[in-house]
């Protein structure tokens, strides 16, 4: 097993914990919860996003930097 140095200006009041990987992204994926829609409410989001892609694959989407660029 290697030995790591971690500086005293990341460890302020006792506050680091050290877990794998694979612990933390099981705890963040606990973290948000998950909704199913059904009926209309599915169908509407489905045909969102389905126009949605529809344009992307046109190029009818454009970049924008911030939301002043939206006309």
């Amino acid at each position: 097993m290697a030995t790591i140095t971690i500086p005293k200006n990341l460890i302020k009041n006792d506050d680091l914990i050290i877990i794998p990987r694979k612990e933390y992204e099981t705890m963040k994926a606990q973290i948000l919860p998950t909704f199913y829609l059904k009926g209309k409410e599915a169908d509407k989001l489905d045909k969102l996003i389905r126009e949605g892609l529809k344009e992307y694959q046109e190029g009818k989407c454009k970049t924008i930097k911030s939301l002043a660029d939206l006309d």
